[in-house]
Parts: structure tokens; sequence; C-alpha cells
């Protein structure tokens, strides 16, 4: 234990199929990456550029658990994304260099206040507080990619309460993984224990509390939550 003026935070770790808990550092999050979502933002997939925003390491919640509802909303909604969970990195990444960096995918969903992002739109401000709230990155335990290989297609699909929101395939994305981390280590220096999560499909949409969420991708660890 340092000599801090108080006891240091614990590290914010997910499980995996290696045995040995992954480390998180940061979680990076590409914005709006299926062309279909991208126009039910209102974006333009035919120009458009990649964009990034972050969520705290410590937003991560477990499989499993439930997530309290959050304050200042009464629009929250899922976001289904895969996740990359690295444990190489650099600077000016070559996209073929990117999938030796890979420790594995995982399940995640980029939870949305959707109301205060909208207000935060229209009024030129920084939607930060719409996406970086306590709770807001639920996360799958990581699968190694010695066990799934290069992921880059499949099924992609969230469910409330049983019924079917969001359908998509990986195939869909605008930019795969090697473009997305090239993108990115161009603007800063991607690092051992660093997650992306690589945008969502259209069907984005509202839960409640007592919601029930299954986030699926083909050959991950489901993601099960509860809205509490």
């Amino acid at each position: 234990m340092g000599d801090y003026a108080f006891a240091e935070p614990p590290i914010v770790s997910l499980m995996s199929m290696s045995t040995r808990p992954f480390p998180v550092r940061r979680i990076y999050c590409v914005g709006q990456n299926y062309k279909d979502h991208t126009k039910e933002m209102g974006g333009n997939p035919e120009t458009d550029q990649p964009f990034f925003f972050m969520k705290p390491a410590d937003a991560i919640l477990q499989n499993g658990e439930i997530m309290p509802y959050p304050p200042g909303t009464s629009d929250l909604h899922h976001e289904v994304e895969l996740v990359v969970a690295m444990n190489m990195g650099g600077k000016n990444i070559a996209p073929e260099k990117v999938n030796d960096m890979i420790f594995g995918y995982a399940v995640g969903l980029d939870m949305t206040k959707r109301d205060v992002q909208n207000e935060a739109k229209k009024r030129g401000r920084p939607w930060e507080m719409a996406k970086s709230f306590d709770f807001s990155a639920p996360c799958s335990s990581i699968t190694p990619e010695m066990y799934t290989g290069v992921v880059a297609k499949g099924k992609i699909q969230c469910k409330v309460n049983g019924e079917l929101r969001q359908n998509a395939d990986l195939g869909d994305m605008i930019w795969g993984v090697p473009q997305i981390v090239h993108y990115l280590s161009q603007l800063v220096e991607v690092m051992p224990g660093d997650l992306i999560f690589t945008g969502t499909p259209a069907g984005v949409g509202p839960v409640v509390k007592g919601d029930k969420i299954e986030a699926t991708i083909a050959g991950l660890e489901p993601l099960l939550i509860e809205i509490g």
C-alpha cells in the first residue's frame, strides 16, 4: 500500500477464460459505426469520419449484476457493442498489425442517457454525462482471441425482456477493428488494458426499472443484466 492521502481505489478488472483477470486501463468508445444507426442518429455514414469518446474504467458493470437506474434521466437507452480488449499497443499502429495486439473480445452495453445527450447536442455542449455515468459500461467476461480467432463477422443482438430490439452482423460495421485501432492510435497511445467499444447497430431504445437485457454476439459469452 502506497503512502497516499487515502487508500488507493481498487483495480477494475474483467474475468476471462484465461483464468487471470484482465485489468482495465481505459475505455474508448466509437460513435456511429453502423450505417443504419448512423442514419438513426442523424449522421451521414458516407462522409462522417470515426470519432471517439470515453467512459471511466470504473463504469464497468460485471455480467449478471443489477444496474441501478441512473439519476438525471427519464430516457435510458441500451446499445449493444463488440468490445475489444488490448494486450499490446502503441502509436500510429498499422491496421495489419492490430489483430496481433488483441487479447480477446467481449459483449458490452454502452448505456446512454438519451435525453441528456440530445439536450447537450442542441446546446453544442459535451455529452459526457450522457455516456460516462456510474455503471454505464456493462461488460461480459472476455473470451481470449486464442479461442475465437479474429472476430470480424457474426450475429450481434440485444433483447429486452425477450423482445428482439437490435439485430445485425459485425460485418456491417463501417470501420472494422483494425481501422478503429489505427485511427485511435493516431490520437492517443493505445496501451495494454484498454477496452474499445466498437459501436452499436440500429434499434437502440429505452429501458426502465425491472427490464432484463440480454446482449449477445456469436461465439462470445452472453451479457445479462437487469435494470434496478
